[in-house]
């Protein structure tokens, strides 16, 4: 538990630190920037009202939350909120610039750490695995079009596209996967046979 709230709010950190750099956001967060506007709400509070909403999409896909599916809504956007309160807006790119590249690495760690700890999916990762079994389509044709569309969204709706964008779309991937990797939790020991007489049967090997 410890693993997930810790990835979960440097999740949440990176995300401001990205808005803060001021080069373009993550799709999912050019959205919530987009909504943010229109409704007067944080982007912190907007990411948690549309994760919520994701969170509806999973009851026609069936999908089941779990503790960290729910955490993944709350904990981000409180952290992301909670970031922007405390660090500046820097002006300089020669700050920006350095601080774009450490907030997509932190958030690739980030994610190293909540999934790893496998607490359940985030709505938008279950969005993705529930399209995915329902349309029988690959995982990284659903991934694509909903990035996509949300991207394209949260554009129309005025959020934050630029080189940041970019780099986010393009190390992401590679990072993420070396961060899953690192942070993966070992798994459980199979339980020892056992004979009928209630005896463990030895290992001969």
């Amino acid at each position: 538990m410890l693993q997930l709230y810790v990835g979960l709010a440097l999740y949440g950190v990176s995300a401001g630190l990205q808005l803060r750099a001021g080069l373009g956001l993550a799709p999912w967060d050019v959205l919530n920037q987009g909504v943010a506007e229109h409704t007067g709400m944080s982007i912190g509070t907007a990411s948690i009202t549309i994760g919520a909403l994701v969170l509806l999409l999973w009851i026609p896909l069936r999908q089941r939350p779990g503790l960290g599916t729910v955490s993944n809504v709350l904990v981000i956007g409180l952290a992301m909120d909670a970031t922007l309160s405390l660090v500046p807006d820097p002006r300089s790119l020669w700050i920006r610039i350095p601080l774009l590249a450490f907030a997509v690495a932190l958030c690739a760690m980030a994610t190293g750490l909540y999934i790893s700890a496998r607490f359940g999916p985030g709505p938008r990762d279950g969005l993705m695995t529930g399209l995915h079994r329902r349309t029988g389509r690959s995982v990284r044709l659903v991934r694509t079009c909903i990035e996509v569309v949300v991207l394209a969204t949260g554009f129309v709706l005025g959020g934050s596209v630029g080189l940041g964008t970019v780099f986010y779309a393009l190390a992401i991937g590679p990072l993420s996967q070396f961060f899953l990797r690192l942070f993966a939790l070992p798994e459980a020991p199979a339980p020892a046979p056992v004979h009928p007489a209630g005896r463990e049967i030895p290992d001969l090997v």
